[in-house]
């Protein structure tokens, strides 16, 4: 079975590679291209001349009734929209500007497609995804199994990384990265990698930095330009496979920022989920980690309580 995917901000530097990834993915069958300027369009239309499968449709417009056409029969929302990380900026300092289109976004969401899947790129993701859930709490919609922050770069990220400092095919790797997706709250569980890898302390201390750091190392090397872009646009267009892949069927597991009382003290946390066709079929547990990890995984405790608290003092405000 092939589905109707929308993907919310197509125009940007992420929207546009995510469309294009999309597009040739053979579980779309109709992409639906939106952004609030014109050029949505254009994007649109030089995708359709792409000859896959996916029918391409296009809406733009700060008029509500855009976007809700645009998501009107959605199976799978991917939402990359919002303002990039510029040089100097943290992911908390597009807080302000990204909470209010995250919130219209999720009414939207609830209107014209209350059962899609929704895959949240919009940083930052650890307060982002608890607005997008409150808002669908108060629309008497909220599903916590289809409400996903993609975290799939920092897994993306540590699998390359491990790869080349062991020497390893990358695409053989795997290292689940637990927390959230910003900063000390992205926590990698090299102890945990596959196939298995022995590392120093001084190995594990370097990597979690890169792997933490990563964002900011590709908006220094774009000197402000831009931030991760392709890197992300791959990232969201792997979870958006492999939620498609689960909705026909498949057993899938990946790292997600999900509503969960995996961790206490937090209502949302990244870790290993199963996902089934209804969406989470299961959150993993964390399991056996470290010594270094379970002080990471502490401090990433104590952030994310500030971040959840920032998405949700902003729909109370």
């Amino acid at each position: 079975m092939a589905f109707k995917c929308a993907v919310v901000g197509a125009a940007g530097g992420i929207g546009q590679p995510l469309s294009l990834l999309l597009k040739n993915d053979p579980l779309v069958k109709e992409l639906s291209v939106f952004d609030v300027i014109p050029l949505a369009a254009g994007v649109a239309a030089d995708l359709s001349h792409i000859n896959t499968g996916a029918k391409v449709t296009s809406h733009h417009g700060f008029d509500g009734a855009d976007i809700r056409a645009a998501l009107t029969g959605c199976d799978v929302v991917v939402i990359p929209a919002g303002v990039p990380r510029k040089p100097g900026m943290t992911r908390d300092d597009l807080f302000k500007i990204n909470a209010g289109i995250i919130k219209g976004i999720a009414e939207a969401v609830a209107d014209a497609c209350p059962k899609a899947m929704v895959c949240v790129i919009s940083n930052p993701v650890n307060s982002t995804v608890p607005i997008f859930a409150g808002v669908l709490k108060a629309k008497g919609c909220f599903d916590e199994k289809r409400l996903f922050g993609v975290s799939t770069l920092d897994i993306v990220r540590a699998n390359t990384f491990v790869a080349e400092l062991k020497g390893l095919n990358v695409t053989d790797v795997n290292v689940p990265v637990i927390g959230g997706h910003s900063g000390v709250t992205i926590v990698p569980l090299l102890s945990r990698t596959t196939p298995a890898c022995e590392f120093t302390q001084e190995e594990a201390e370097k990597l979690t930095h890169r792997i933490q750091n990563a964002g900011t190392e590709v908006v220094e090397a774009k000197a402000g330009a831009g931030s991760a872009t392709l890197s992300m646009a791959f990232a969201g267009a792997r979870f958006a496979n492999s939620v498609m892949k689960a909705m026909n069927g498949e057993d899938i597991t990946e790292c997600a920022y999900v509503y969960s009382s995996i961790q206490d003290g937090v209502s949302f946390f990244s870790t290993e989920i199963s996902l089934g066709k209804e969406g989470i079929s299961k959150i993993n547990p964390i399991g056996k980690v470290s010594d270094f990890e379970q002080k990471n995984i502490d401090i990433a405790t104590d952030a994310l309580k500030a971040n959840i608290a920032a998405g949700e003092n902003f729909l109370s405000a």
